[in-house]
Order: structure tokens, then sequence, then C-alpha cells
């Protein structure tokens, strides 16, 4: 199994639009340093046997799939609708032309409420032969569930962001906890033992009402103990020069085309 990072950066991505020249606001990130443009988060989970799992369609998603150079998906779960993380769907259309099928759609009963609501064309009945649209079918999943999507077993549980929850996933060793501020006892249970962690990191000494910072992270590695922990969501304050220099050993930034190659769905290069 291998799990491609597509993009590692918060929801205005960095840079983020303006700057003083008009070129950006980069914060505290580097320009020259390429691992601190990042667009919007995503991954695709690939097993052996060559199914692709894509976990959201940022707005960025086109771009990413050509960059990472991934022809193709076999199914879509989406962690929350939040605009992120979902306004990529029309090129999903593409997506369903290369399979020549709808793609199974996998969310929480609330997640696809919202996506219907904004983007109900995407859920209507295919119309053969034709894709002019994208073609999405709804799999409403439940925290606490297992499902299998595109081949792969994939543990659900809830996250806290905030205002609204997110899932989070368990493949086999391999966790990912995009959009964070809080876990509970349940998500701790999923995590437990997990081998390599990706997981929402946005900002470095402040606190945020929806994302995690970097002391809270440290802590749930504190108690989690992954082998490895790659940082993701990640804002204009977290430089990767800075990351890398700083970081405890076993926890690092991710950067967008990130490729961690796990040897049957467990540990994690």
């Amino acid at each position: 199994m291998k799990v491609t990072l597509l993009g590692t950066g918060g929801s205005a991505g960095v840079p983020m639009i303006g700057g003083a020249d008009g070129g950006g606001d980069w914060g505290a990130c580097d320009p020259g340093e390429p691992r601190n443009r990042r667009t919007r988060t995503s991954i695709v989970v690939e097993i052996v046997q060559g199914q692709r799992l894509l976990v959201d369609t940022s707005p960025d998603m086109r771009g990413q799939l050509l960059d990472c150079r991934i022809a193709g998906v076999d199914a879509v779960l989406f962690t929350h609708a939040h605009a992120d993380h979902i306004t990529g769907l029309d090129d999903v259309r593409i997506l369903n032309r290369i399979a020549g099928r709808p793609l199974a759609a996998f969310a929480t009963a609330e997640t696809l409420a919202e996506m219907t609501h904004r983007f109900g064309y995407a859920f209507r009945a295919w119309e053969p032969p034709h894709f002019y649209r994208p073609v999405l079918e709804a799999k409403p999943v439940r925290p606490g569930e297992t499902i299998e999507a595109a081949g792969i077993s994939v543990r659900l549980f809830a996250q806290n962001h905030g205002r609204v929850e997110t899932l989070g996933l368990r493949i086999g060793d391999f966790g990912y906890s995009t959009d964070v501020v809080a876990l509970d006892e349940a998500a701790f249970a999923a995590l437990a033992g997990v081998d390599t962690w990706v997981v929402d990191c946005f900002l470095r000494g402040d606190t945020h009402f929806s994302h995690a910072n970097l002391d809270t992270v440290l802590g749930w590695v504190d108690r989690l103990k992954p082998r490895r922990t790659v940082l993701t969501h990640m804002g204009t304050e977290m430089d990767w020069a800075w990351m890398r220099d700083n970081l405890p050993p076993g926890v690092e930034a991710g950067f967008d085309g990130m490729v961690l190659a796990c040897a049957s769905a467990r540990r994690c290069v």
C-alpha cells in the first residue's frame, strides 16, 4: 500500500492570496523552499492490487492528480463538507470517464446532505453513456464503522473540528487525521498502536478553535507513540526548514507529493 499526500496546506493554501507585491502571503514560510508551497489537503491511498481511494476533493484536485501522476481512482471518501475538502468535485467527471462508471462517495449522512444541497447534480442517477457532469453514488457511513472502500478496509472514527465533526481513518497501521482540534477516547482507541500517522497541525504557538497546534499534536504523539508522525494541513506559520530543525525525532513535516510506501498496509517509509 502507498499513501500520496496530494496537498498539505490549510484552507487558504500556502502562500495565501495577497502579499505586498501580490505574489502571495507566505507568513513565516520561506518562499524559496519548494516544500513550503502547499495546496489544499487531500490524500490518495493505493493498494497493491492497483485500486485507489481518494480522500476529499480539494479545489486543487486537478493539478494535484496531474502533479502526482495519479491516473484515476476507484472511490472517494469525504471527511467533511468544508469547501477546501469538496469544491474540486466537478473534476470527478473526468475520473468517472476514466473508470467508466459512477464512483462511490463515502461520507456521513450530514456531510452527504450538505454536499447534495450544494452539488445536487453530482448525486443524480447516471444517464449513460456520457459523463458531462460528476456522478457519485452516496454511501452513508458512521464513525465507529469499518467499511470497504475501493477494496480497502477503513476504520472510521469521529474527530472534533470545532463547529463540526470530521472523519478520521485507520487503515492497517496507518492513520489519517485531517481537520481536528480535539480527540476523544474513542478516537484514541481507534488510533492505538498506529505506526504512521498523518495529522493536522495548522500552526505553532497560538491556538485555533478548529485546528490543532504543534503543542497539542506533540501531546497526542506522546500518548499514542507512533513510530512516524507526518504533519499536514499546515498554515503559513509552519516553515519547512524550521520544522526540519526543531521537530522531535519521529515527527516531520509533510509536503505536497510526498509518498508513504507501506508494506502490507503496515509500516510506512
